[in-house]
This record gives C-alpha cells, sequence and structure tokens, in this order.
C-alpha cells in the first residue's frame, strides 16, 4: 500500500479521482469540478485538490497544468552580455516593472544557448510575457508562434511578427542629428561605419545616408563595414588610416565600435577630434567611460523600459489584441569627441 507521502493510487495502480478525495477528505464530486475546471469550489479548494492530485500523480500533467495558471506576474527579459545598453535597459525595466507590480525573471543569451531554448526556458519558468532585447532578427514566424503562447515585447527592432509588440527609437532621425551636428561644425567628407544586419542598423545607415543626402554631400558618402562592438570599430579605423587621407568626422554604428575606433587612432599618433571628430549611438556607459568622452546619439531607457511595460500591461491586464509599435524620438548629447575640422 503506498503511504501519503508517496505517488500511486490506493492499490498500488494509477491513481484516480477517488484516491484524491480520500487523501483529502473531500467528495470525489468535488474533486472531479476541480480537475475539470468547472465553477464552484473555491480559489483555495481548487490549491489543495490541484496540489495533491499532483502529489499523487493523478494527471499530474494536467493539474500542474491548472495549477500554472495562478497569476506569477512574471516578465522574462531576454538579453545579450555583449553591449553596455542592454545592461541600461535591464537596469531601467526593473523600477517599471515593479510600478506595475511586476517581477522580472532575466535570462541571458549566450553563444552555446539558442534564443528559443533561452525563451523556453523562461516560459518554463511561468513568465506571463517576454520582453527581447537587442536580439537577432527572427523569422516572423518563429516570434509570431511564441506570441501565441505568451506577450512578446522586441526592444530595439520591428520585425512585424504576428502578435508581437515593439519599442524603439527613432534612428533615422537619430544619426540626421548626429550628421547636422558635424555639418554645422564645418565637416564635409563624413563617413559612417555601418552594423550590417544588426538590430536597428539598417536604419542608422538610413539616417546616415539622409542626412548627406539633405546636406548635398552624396559625393562624400562613406560606408565602411562594422558591427556593435571594438573590435568592429578598431578594424575600421585600420581601414581609414590605410588610405591617404583620413576622413574629417565618422559616425559610429553604435558606442562600442566608437571606442575601438577612437583608441585606434589615438595609438596609431592620430589627435581625436583635431584629425577626426567621432559620433558614437546609444549614449551607453561606454559613451561616458572612456577617456575621451564622447558625443553620441541618446536613447532615453527609461522612457524604452516604461513603454515597454505598458505595452506588456496591456496585453496582461486590459487584453489588448492587436499589435502597437512605439517609436520614442532620440536626442544627441555632445561632448568632446567632435570639434570643427582643422583648416
Amino acid at each position: 500500500m503506498t503511504s501519503d507521502g508517496e505517488g500511486g493510487g490506493a492499490s498500488g495502480g494509477r491513481p484516480t479521482m477517488a484516491d484524491v478525495a480520500a487523501r483529502l477528505g473531500v467528495s470525489r464530486q468535488l474533486v472531479s469540478l476541480v480537475l475539470g475546471d468547472r465553477p464552484g469550489p473555491s480559489a483555495a479548494t481548487r490549491e489543495r485538490v490541484l496540489r495533491a492530485a499532483e502529489e499523487l500523480g493523478y494527471r499530474a500533467d494536467t493539474a500542474a497544468q491548472l495549477l500554472r495558471r495562478a497569476r506569477s506576474r512574471q516578465v522574462g527579459v531576454l538579453f545579450t552580455m555583449e553591449h553596455p545598453m542592454d545592461a541600461d535597459l535591464v537596469e531601467a525595466l526593473y523600477p517599471a516593472a515593479a510600478r506595475l507590480g511586476y517581477g522580472l525573471a532575466l535570462s541571458a543569451m549566450l553563444a552555446n544557448r539558442t534564443e528559443r531554448q533561452a525563451i523556453d526556458e523562461l516560459v518554463g519558468l511561468r513568465c506571463e510575457a517576454l520582453v527581447l532585447i537587442g536580439m537577432s532578427a527572427q523569422a516572423p514566424e518563429d516570434l509570431a508562434e511564441v506570441a501565441r503562447r505568451v506577450p512578446v515585447v522586441e526592444i530595439g527592432q520591428r520585425t512585424d511578427s504576428a502578435g508581437t509588440d515593439s519599442v524603439r527609437t527613432d534612428a533615422v532621425s537619430g544619426v540626421r542629428l548626429a550628421v547636422d551636428h558635424l555639418v554645422s561644425l564645418g565637416h564635409r567628407s563624413i563617413a559612417h561605419v555601418d552594423g550590417g544586419g544588426l538590430p536597428s542598423a539598417p536604419e542608422r545607415r538610413a539616417g546616415y545616408l539622409k542626412g548627406m543626402r539633405e546636406h548635398g554631400l552624396d559625393a562624400y558618402v562613406d560606408l565602411v563595414p562594422g558591427a556593435y562592438t571594438e573590435e568592429a570599430g578598431a578594424r575600421a579605423a585600420r581601414v581609414f588610416l590605410d588610405r591617404d587621407v583620413l576622413p574629417t568626422a565618422v559616425v559610429c554604428c553604435n558606442d562600442q565600435s566608437a571606442r575601438g575606433l577612437l583608441e585606434t587612432l589615438v595609438r596609431a599618433g592620430r589627435s581625436v577630434p583635431g584629425e577626426v571628430s567621432v559620433v558614437g549611438y546609444d549614449d551607453s556607459r561606454a559613451a561616458r567611460l572612456s577617456f575621451l568622452s564622447l558625443t553620441s546619439v541618446r536613447q532615453d531607457v527609461e522612457r524604452i523600459a516604461e513603454a515597454t511595460l505598458e505595452a506588456v500591461a496591456e496585453r496582461l491586464e486590459r487584453g489588448r489584441i492587436e499589435s502597437t509599435h512605439v517609436l520614442l524620438p532620440t536626442t544627441l548629447t555632445v561632448r568632446e569627441s567632435t570639434a570643427p575640422p582643422r583648416t
């Protein structure tokens, strides 16, 4: 005979509703109502029955599923560990979530973990919604499948996957601000270290091209391949150093790229901003920690975090079904890395 602390029915076979009822000293009909998810029993009674059913192993998958229907109020956050901007966003998400009564569960993207594995882990932790920070552009149908399970908010990109929301900043206008600033200082030979296909990089490239065109500088357009890393910025700097003439200004795809470029130029004996002005994007901690503070396009992480959690709340608390896409403005923070070109 099975003891109270073990699974199995009274006769040692598969547990029955009668076993669950006997364990709790309640009627079989009451157990049937709870396991059938029908109205009548109180919340406390449902909790007791579901726990007993799961402990005994009675339809454990069904009982556990019903038990998990209680609200967790946890929001899963998937982020990379490569970019300072991601850490800034995670820090801003905590108070934004707390104000709306949510907790956060974090999952970092690593080289040996796929995005899908990390997402499944967060869903398994009973997260009611997912926030994806700076993820690679997944196929829309993949994100749509996830969004059928829990609400999904993308930060930094818009894939238009069915059922997903997005919060991002106006990268086109942001990089145009950088170009406008450099032109106002007298620069014409302005290059752009590109981010390729990374999230938001196409929009940043478009902003550069638009700014150059609007100022009549099409002949000076100079796109150099790069990425959101210091190593990519350093490689771009070496491309410029191999030329006979340096550009007088460079707009980088993000702050890390700008730091790598700036430090490589300085180590090569070039003056920043004397010979080359440098602009980053994000206005992350990296922009302020460099030995030469960096002029950078600012993304307001507090506003991004607030808009993200508001999108989550609209789905979970108010039942919004249609997708929403928030585009926030950017500004330019001017620091030491930009100056008029030498004449």
